[in-house]
């Protein structure tokens, strides 16, 4: 049976270009508060935040170029004439950690508590704490069943060994990483903050790619092997085209494409890349080096064109990066380990006491006096595709199940004891009648208290969609966003199966009853026209309710949309996001919204905890015990998805040059030519 994208009252794919970004704001877009989350009977809030009167979510969106004085009037009156009263930049709190040293009595308090704390949970004095970082890592929260890497139990982690006086500092491995460039700058700047503390933080790297360097050269100190592999090269971007192959077994794409920006269709239809996405791909991957080049030089010391310039060297022995200052030396792993147990004082003879991640996720908040105070805000965590309902083959935690998080939302928004919440979104999207559905609870929640979105690695067509519905939009520089557009496809099979000796004969009733099912010939005129008018009418649903939920006029919408992907900063220049950083900076815009004291402790209540059922245990057993191949568990839920209306990103990935673009290329085809017959 032939596939078809989408088109069924109207099937329509929403979707976007896989890609990875970077960069710095210029500066911050002014946020709207809606009124009734700014009441006068918090005592707190007139010395916390400025009174906002606006009941729009958000304002207008902003040009990258600085706009003239004329310009600016014009848009000054066009807010006021709406209502809305801007908030200057330095009124968005930065949620930025301050780290303080405690007083005699605090310092006594965490040591009573450490006493009665359970035996799995302690910790020996001038332990260091230990952290392998590699391969893909969760935005969701593990338990102590499951295997692999949790963004939240790293970032936590982190701080808590900061306070804790038993951890004397951290020794940090990072090897090859899966995962987006929105992870690793939220764990590099967990690593900052942690220095803050005045322990010390080593990093060891084997692998020297360049999202690895990019963390081990945050850590204070970091060491190499001789042996290390360094992939300091570049990076590289590829899409795949199956115009060819199509063309060679007889089948036909009848692709319907609504922005030119909107690169899903071109996998089917095209051979080659077209213009308009070589153009965004161009942008983006410009953004994500620069942004790299950047952050390096921080860390580094060195100027910005002396890293260019090492780059485009090609070096390839690991004594080159020692020679630039780029590491402190080259040890084994024995070596840095003998080096920590002298400079901790520990006996040659004697083994370093360390405490690994696993343990140390164990310690709780509570312990360390770092629980927070009576105010709750609830976080709402949303990763992996978009669906409606579970699937038979759906892994815990893999994908966003709508009835399951919309039953979660309705949860927060009946409770009146949590203050505010905060949706943490990690999603390329999926079904778009799920997205519209979360959308529209996200929005009630959204009435009752104030609603914070944080993107993690991607935030893109559904995950986008569920975004709009907040009070305030959060994401890193480097999240990939957007993606309001749409294509829809068709396969004609009618030379396939002249070739094969196939035939196939339809009866029906209604004129356009064989659109959807008749894959043995061509469209007819009129067919090919509802084809088209369907797609345009969906592009435009999402488009207006993209500019509405913005607070955006339709055609400066439009100019933003179709199709188009936005790293985090270029999307907070025009309009799309409210800020940048990372979840501490969106619970930090929770608490000024609900007006709780931004140096005021609150309980952070996580709602998507991590199921214990017997099936979800033993699932994360079986997977650590046999180590099913990541890439295949991929395929397998993109296989569960069910057939619809989709928003979600096409399969085109940024890569580094030298490692994962020669990996897997069997796999990816595959995987894009399975992603492109939904």
């Amino acid at each position: 049976m032939a596939k078809l994208l989408l088109l069924h009252a109207p099937q329509v794919v929403f979707s976007s270009s896989r890609s990875l970004v970077s960069a710095t704001a210029l500066y911050r877009r002014p946020l709207l508060v809606n009124s009734k989350f700014t009441s006068s009977s918090d005592s707190h809030s007139s010395h916390i935040v400025p009174r906002l009167r606006s009941q729009r979510f958000s304002a207008r969106a902003f040009d990258d170029l600085p706009a003239s004085s004329a310009e600016m009037e014009k848009d000054q009156q066009e807010q006021r004439s709406d209502g809305a009263s801007q908030v200057k930049d330095e009124d968005y709190p930065t949620g930025e950690m301050v780290y303080e040293d405690r007083n005699a009595w605090e310092s006594f308090v965490v040591k009573f508590r450490m006493l009665f704390a359970y035996p799995w949970q302690r910790v020996r004095k001038g332990s260091v704490l230990t952290m392998t970082l590699r391969g893909q890592i969760s935005d969701q929260l593990k338990s102590r069943f499951t295997s692999g890497l949790s963004l939240p139990q790293i970032s936590e982690n982190l701080v808590k060994a900061a306070y804790d006086p038993r951890i004397a500092g951290v020794y940090l491995h990072v090897e090859p990483l899966s995962c987006g460039w929105g992870k690793v700058e939220e764990i590099r700047r967990h690593i900052l903050d942690f220095k803050k503390s005045g322990k010390f933080i080593v990093g060891y790297i084997d692998i020297c790619g360049l999202k690895e360097y990019y963390l081990g050269c945050a850590c204070s100190e970091l060491y190499a092997p001789p042996s290390a592999y360094s992939f300091l090269y570049g990076l590289t971007v590829q899409a795949s085209f199956l115009g060819g192959v199509f063309e060679k077994v007889g089948i036909e794409p009848q692709v319907q494409r609504i922005g030119k920006y909107k690169s899903a269709g071109d996998q089917l239809a095209r051979k080659s890349i077209s213009e308009e996405n070589y153009e965004m791909l161009s942008v983006l991957l410009d953004n994500i080096y620069a942004n790299w080049l950047d952050g390096v030089s921080d860390s580094t010391g060195k100027k910005r064109e002396d890293v260019e310039s090492f780059i485009n060297q090609g070096v390839y022995e690991i004594e080159k990066l020692k020679e630039e200052g780029l590491i402190k030396d080259i040890r084994y792993d024995d070596e840095v380990i003998s080096m920590l147990k002298e400079r901790l004082g520990v006996e040659k003879d004697k083994k370093l006491p360390t405490v690994n991640y696993k343990k140390y996720s164990g310690v709780k908040k509570w312990t360390l006096g770092l629980s927070g105070g009576r105010d709750q805000i609830a976080i709402i965590r949303a990763g992996g595709s978009i669906s409606r309902v579970k699937g038979p083959l759906s892994t815990p935690g893999s994908s966003i199940i709508a009835e399951q998080l919309i039953e979660k939302i309705r949860s927060v928004r009946e409770n009146k004891k949590y203050k505010a919440a905060v949706i943490r979104i990690d999603s390329p999207g999926g079904d778009a009648l799920a997205s519209d559905l979360m959308w529209r609870e996200i929005k009630l929640l959204a009435e009752t208290k104030p609603v914070i979105a944080s993107m993690s690695d991607v935030a893109a067509s559904g995950g986008y969609y569920m975004a709009m519905a907040a009070n305030a939009i959060v994401a890193e520089n480097l999240t990939l966003t957007g993606s309001i557009g749409v294509v829809t496809a068709r396969f004609t099979l009618a030379k396939l199966y002249e070739k094969i000796g196939f035939n196939k004969e339809t009866i029906s009733r209604g004129k356009y009853a064989e659109l959807l099912g008749a894959e043995e010939r061509p469209f007819k005129p009129e067919e090919a026209e509802l084809f088209g008018k369907s797609a345009q009418h969906a592009y435009q649903l999402f488009r207006n309710k993209a500019a509405l939920s913005r607070s955006m006029p339709v055609d400066k919408m439009e100019e933003v949309a179709q199709g188009r992907v936005w790293t985090g900063k270029d999307a907070h220049s025009r309009g799309l996001v409210d800020a940048l950083g990372g979840l501490s900076r969106a619970i930090a815009i929770a608490k000024q919204k609900a007006n709780i004291p931004l140096d005021k402790k609150v309980t952070l209540v996580e709602i998507s905890r991590p199921s214990t059922s017997l099936p979800d245990i033993l699932s994360g057993i079986g997977s650590s015990v046999i180590g099913v191949d990541r890439t295949l568990k991929g395929l397998l839920d993109e296989l569960t998805i069910g057939e619809g209306v989709q928003a979600r990103m096409d399969g085109i990935m940024f890569q580094q040059l030298g490692r994962d673009s020669l990996a897997t290329p069997i796999i990816d085809l595959l995987k894009d030519y399975l992603s492109s017959l939904r």
